[in-house]
């Protein structure tokens, strides 16, 4: 047994254990019975007594006495109860959030219900919500040495986990025994874990098995330790390293597994990166479910190893292995070989003797294959496709093979030689292989066709005999010549409808970029993206984004066009969306987390940001590989454009919040002039009147009444724009419509305007005498004010100013003339800028802060209308500004 050294491996933080990711331990054995259990336990213990939260997760309900006896002494987290079988309880482990759990055997699968199918899944999520975990595993249960463990044992293992799980633990125990000591104990019953059929300690316990897998732990052991060690040479040292690359083939051969677990362990010896290749040909349309799911199943092995998942179409295997190779600058090719082999000069050489040839500077590792891609390829060809009988593909054969027969009476009444008839049926075979499905129709048109040929056109004639000695070879290159047509003609259609799939998708890849790239604002750029995958799938679609750091109400989209059932936005379907937002994993349907979900969902993210989940509709197949490739494509391309437009509207936000900084500090500079003059102005002539009012005559007091009111008005008017502008910066401009005079209107803020309107002639010209205009008449009273005081500003003693009100293509158009000097043309672009003062400067050293013209564009553009500026002629200026019309009824 191990000794245990109380070392402070674990740093227990409780500010920093919401922050970190979780420690994780494996107590390594290499047989059921060598102490793993035991010797966790006695670690969490120690853990305890030195202040640790403890509790146990789960510990496997047969272990000996001495171990159970062992863990009374810590907190047991109840286990949830599925099928009648005790799991662990994963969400009960999240609410209590120790410091540490103990879970034993890490490689278990969970019964059907749980969240997870693998209890490595589990732990996973606990050690990202920093929780620390304590486990056990055997060396059988890591899937990359699963090949050798059963050529030892002979015993296969289903519970196994992938090999990064093991690589990436923060430390790992190798707890060790002598296999004579551990026959023993299990021979007294004293296993410290279930006695499973698959457990190589149970089934199989010779010396010379266990002595085998302990020396294979070591090395594994060993060699984990070793890559640490090189990563992090890598890390303090500045050298370049050329990497190699590891190329895996990948097929639906039964075998393929243990080429992949090979090309894997390769991988982590080179320290080189890992691809896995599939090249699809057109005969995969095929292909049998069985060998569908077989190559599912060896693309999750090497994603799950490690590798890079290529998938690439051609009907020409070998050119695309050694293509794909020279192009990604692959160092080592790993292929199975197949049985077969060269019994003569005329045999065929399998792939794998053609890649050596035709590769000769590549590095080829042969893995003996008996179940190779090649031989299911054939097996394929010959009588396994499932065929399916079309009525109308088979009307079209009857009537082709009818009107070559009919041609050939034609031909044959005008003496045509009977070798001319034949090219006939020959065509015939040719159009049934282009105008019908399957392959089948145009071997079946072949038969037929010779076998008419023979019984209509030779002697003795409408019989199957022919007296002719030539004729059998005759018919023989007949049948030939029609099926290898056919054959040919059929595969061209095969090629040509998968290079259309492929062009097809990889053209909405090109589309969704180019349209996201168009689009304005989240909900375009989600429309776009469920637009696209809806092409690309044909499938329906469950949006959720973001909102406010969770997901929003979820948003559904049928490729019908027909509402979708409520059963997919249920709160269990909204719960595996959430945890796929939080964890920024795929999960749901065809998935190892909540598997039986109805949606697969997956996270749209940019690195670990989310943006949002897509829900699609899944029924029993799972996505293939290319359509899941473009799939992520189009995700990611989803996430940038939201990215984009947030970091785009987060600038926008920046951007107003600058210019409203900037416009309250120039709004301050420019009235503390404006307010101090009037406001001394009035408070000298209040204070003139009091100390020396009797001293002053009735005309000097009312010229001094008059300037205190002149300065208090143009105070009321300057608060009023003031307040106006204000509440146009922060959004609260609320316009109150209603239909109202025009001439009402003016009338009201003629009332208001500068006193010194007396020095001026102001009239009113109105076309109708009841002329209705849809306006805030609150606001239009301040924009009328607004502007005849600026002619009142800017015109001298005398000067006329004439308001004129018409209506024109339903909107009421009000013009404010003066007869003044006029404004130059460099002024009228900037006349309503913010600040802008007729003398073209800031109005830090005049009584006008210049903002009563720029308001007054506000409130005309908030009620959709339009203000301008023009030349008076012979001299002044003319202010429009237009409102939408409302037609007055009289008498109603």
């Amino acid at each position: 047994m191990a000794k245990i050294r109380p070392v402070p491996e674990i740093l227990y933080n409780s500010a920093e254990q919401k922050q970190r990711r979780g420690y994780l331990k494996i107590f390594f054995g290499y047989a059921s019975g060598s102490g793993k259990t035991y010797t966790m336990l006695q670690a969490a213990m120690i853990a305890k007594e030195h202040g640790v939260d403890v509790v146990l997760g789960y510990l496997a309900p047969d272990v000996p006495a001495d171990t159970a006896a062992l863990a009374k002494g810590l907190e047991w987290l109840q286990n949830k109860k599925q099928s009648n079988i005790q799991e662990f309880d994963l969400d009960a482990a999240i609410r209590r959030k120790p410091q540490l759990i103990l879970i034993d055997e890490l490689a278990h699968v969970n019964e059907r219900g749980c969240r997870h199918i693998r209890r490595y899944q589990d732990i996973q999520e606990l050690l990202k919500e920093g929780i620390d975990v304590y486990t056990t595993l055997n060396v059988q249960n890591i899937e990359g040495l699963n090949d050798i463990v059963y050529n030892i044992t002979k015993v296969p293992v289903s519970e196994r986990i992938p090999d990064f799980i093991f690589d990436e633990a923060e430390q790992v125990e190798f707890i060790d025994i002598e296999p004579q000591k551990l026959i023993k104990r299990v021979r007294e019953n004293k296993t410290d874990g279930k006695q499973q059929e698959e457990s190589p300690a149970v089934s199989c316990f010779s010396e010379e098995n266990l002595a085998a897998l302990r020396e294979i732990a070591v090395h594994r052991c060993a060699d984990r330790e070793e890559r640490l060690a090189e990563k992090e040479r890598e890390k303090n040292s500045n050298d370049y390293y050329v990497d190699e690359h590891i190329l895996v083939c990948l097929s639906t051969s039964p075998s393929n597994a243990k080429i992949v677990r090979t090309a894997a362990r390769m991988a982590n010896v080179f320290h080189g990166t890992f691809t896995a290749l599939f090249v699809e040909t057109p005969d995969f349309a095929y292909m049998d479910e069985q060998s569908v799911k077989r190559l599912q199943e060896n693309m999750h092995l090497a994603e799950q190893l490690g590798a890079k998942i290529e998938v690439i179409y051609s009907d020409d295997i070998l050119f695309q292995i050694a293509e794909f190779a020279r192009l990604s600058r692959v160092t080592k090719i790993v292929i199975g070989r197949s049985a077969a082999t060269r019994t003569h000069i005329l045999s065929k050489m399998t792939l794998t003797e053609r890649l050596i040839l035709d590769a000769p500077n590549l590095d080829v590792y042969i893995i003996p294959d008996f179940g190779s891609e090649e031989a299911i390829y054939r097996a394929k060809k010959f009588g396994r496709r499932n065929i399916v009988f079309s009525a109308g593909d088979i009307l079209k054969s009857i009537g082709l093979l009818f009107l070559a027969s009919v041609i050939g009476f034609f031909f044959f009444n005008l003496g045509i030689d009977e070798a001319n008839i034949i090219t006939i049926y020959v065509l015939s075979v040719l159009l049934t292989a282009i105008v019908t499905k399957n392959q089948i129709y145009s071997l079946i048109s072949a038969i037929v066709s010779v076998l008419v040929f023979n019984f209509l056109f030779t002697e003795p004639r409408f019989s199957l005999h022919a007296y002719d000695t030539g004729y059998p070879i005759t018919f023989v290159v007949m049948f030939l010549a029609a099926f290898i047509t056919g054959s040919l003609v059929m595969r061209l259609k095969n090629h040509f409808k998968q290079s259309a799939s492929v062009a097809f998708r990889t053209r909405i890849l090109f589309d969704t970029n180019r349209l996201l790239q168009q689009a304005k604002g989240k909900d375009d750029i989600i429309s776009i993206t469920v637009s696209q995958l809806m092409k690309l799938l044909e499938k329906d679609i469950i949006v959720y984004t973001e909102e406010k750091g969770t997901l929003g109400e979820p948003q559904m989209f049928s490729k019908s066009g027909q509402s979708l059932n409520k059963k997919y936005i249920s709160e269990k379907e909204k719960e595996v969306a959430l945890w796929t937002f939080k964890n920024n994993k795929h999960a749901g349907a065809t998935t190892e987390t909540f598997s039986d979900a109805h949606c697969l969902y997956l996270a749209i993210r940019v690195n670990d940001n989310v943006y949002g989940v897509i829900g699609i509709v899944m029924e029993k197949n799972s996505l293939e590989a290319f359509e899941n490739s473009i799939l992520l494509s189009i995700l990611g391309e989803c996430a940038l454009a939201l990215e984009n437009e947030k970091i785009t509207r987060e600038k926008e936000e920046a951007a107003v919040l600058a210019q409203n900084e900037q416009l309250r500090a120039n709004l301050l500079r420019s009235i503390s002039h404006d307010l101090r003059t009037p406001l001394t102005s009035i408070s000298g002539n209040a204070s003139n009147l009091m100390s020396m009012g009797e001293e002053f005559d009735e005309a000097t007091k009312k010229q001094l009444y008059a300037d205190i009111y002149e300065d208090a008005m143009w105070l009321i008017n300057l608060v009023e724009n003031l307040l106006s502008i204000t509440r146009l910066v922060e959004g609260r401009l609320n316009l109150n419509i209603t239909e109202d005079l025009i001439d009402d209107v003016i009338a009201e803020a003629l009332q208001h305007v500068n006193k010194k309107n007396v020095e001026h002639q102001i009239t009113v010209e109105s076309e109708e005498e009841f002329l209705l205009a849809k306006m805030d008449s609150r606001l239009i009273v301040q924009v009328v004010i607004n502007i005849v005081n600026n002619a009142i500003e800017y015109t001298p003693k005398g000067s006329h100013i004439k308001i004129t009100v018409k209506k024109q293509d339903q909107k009421v158009v009000v013009s404010i003339a003066d007869d003044g000097n006029g404004i130059s043309d460099e002024a009228k672009a900037k006349v309503f800028d913010m600040f802008y003062s007729g003398e073209n400067k800031i109005a830090d050293s005049r009584r006008n802060c210049g903002i009563g013209l720029s308001l007054c564009k506000s409130i005309i553009n908030a009620h959709g209308g339009e203000i301008s500026v023009s030349d008076n002629k012979p001299h002044g200026a003319i202010f429009t500004f237009t409102l939408p019309a409302k037609e007055a009824r009289l008498h109603e």
